[in-house]
């Protein structure tokens, strides 16, 4: 039977990739179709794209797949027929980086969940079926010159920060799962207004714009492949991005520039800063932004008591670190507090 899962470690996978020559090719992609059997279909992509060295993060669940992953160059073509073989995903867009080292993944991971992206949807009359209106880069640029359009940002608020279209409002909250009730409250006096939600690479804004139909706003539409798309459009158009500073991204990059801007603060000094790092105490791994000078002043640690942590003997950090939850966290400055990094789309 083929080994369906990995067996290497995750230290030793890391040092092969910076070990390959050829380069490769970041790509994102998701779509909402049903899935039977989600578990048979996990295990056939995963032998498929095994064989061409893809690495990368895939869900599957029964409304569908979201991709985030990287190809070697000499079997994209490969690859993209392999995909097209799988009807629903005949055609799909492959949303490709825009800023990209080909270093964004060192594994081939595909989990099978309850959804594709959490959401926290009960109500069995909610259709994905009927959704918002897509708009390209262009449409969109039009629209937010429209004062009668209310752009919503259906990212985190770590995500936003860093970077987000002019006049984007922002739904305070990390979690998707509350973000979706807190944009129709908002916007629940709003409902003659050209609504736009926008993500990462689609996935979220697509179900945020069948949600707020369902709560009976009427023109709402999202962003055909997120700001991932809406960058390449406007690059290859030579059009004016009105979204202005860095894509946070769910990878080893973190991020990657869309316009020179940096909108954000470093969370230690208050200077101009948009790189996001995670603490480099393994036991904290706090997700923040960190400027230059506080790297090298902290050695990539987000506070006093991490940084004296990690100059510990091995033996005693192991004995600290027990018992210790070590899933992954951010700094969200907007809440004065940390909240469980629980967010991942494209």
């Amino acid at each position: 039977m083929a080994i369906l899962h990995n067996r290497v470690s995750q230290k030793e996978l890391k040092e092969l990739l910076y070990q390959e020559t050829e380069p490769r090719t970041t790509i994102s992609f998701y779509q909402y179709f049903p899935i039977a059997e989600p578990e048979q279909f996990r295990n056939e992509l995963y032998k498929n794209l095994a064989a061409l060295k893809v690495f990368g993060r895939i869900y599957v669940a029964h409304e569908g797949i979201n991709a985030q992953i990287s190809v070697p160059q000499s079997n994209f073509e490969a690859f993209k027929t392999y995909m097209y073989t799988i009807e629903p995903l005949n055609g799909i867009r492959l949303n490709i980086a825009v800023d990209d080292d080909g270093k964004s993944f060192w594994v081939l991971k595909i989990k099978v969940r309850e959804k594709i992206v959490a959401d926290g949807i009960t109500d069995e009359t909610f259709n994905m079926s009927n959704k918002g209106r897509y708009v390209n880069a262009e449409q969109m640029n039009t629209l937010l010159n429209d004062p009668q359009t209310i752009v919503v940002d259906m990212r985190n608020h770590y995500e936003y920060e860093v970077g987000h279209f002019v006049k984007a409002l922002e739904v305070p909250s990390d979690t998707f799962r509350e973000q979706l009730p807190m944009a129709v409250d908002m916007l629940k006096d709003q409902k003659d207004k050209n609504i736009i939600m926008y993500c990462t690479g689609g996935i979220r804004c697509e179900k945020a714009s069948a949600y707020m139909l369902h709560h009976g706003f009427k023109n709402v539409f999202h962003l055909e492949g997120g700001i991932i798309n809406y960058a390449k459009q406007i690059k290859e158009q030579g059009l004016d991005s009105r979204f202005i500073g860095k894509n946070f991204v769910f990878d080893n990059r973190l991020g990657e520039r869309i316009t020179p801007e940096i909108i954000s603060k470093c969370h230690q000094c208050g200077k101009p800063a948009d790189t996001h790092v995670n603490c480099a105490n393994d036991g904290c791994h706090l997700l923040f932004i960190q400027c230059e000078a506080c790297a090298a002043k902290h050695e990539g640690c987000c506070s006093k008591e991490c940084q004296d942590f990690i100059h510990l003997p091995e033996e005693e950090r192991k004995e600290l670190r027990k018992g210790i939850d070590k899933g992954r966290n951010i700094f969200n400055k907007s809440r004065h507090r940390l909240r469980p990094r629980l967010g991942e789309d494209q």
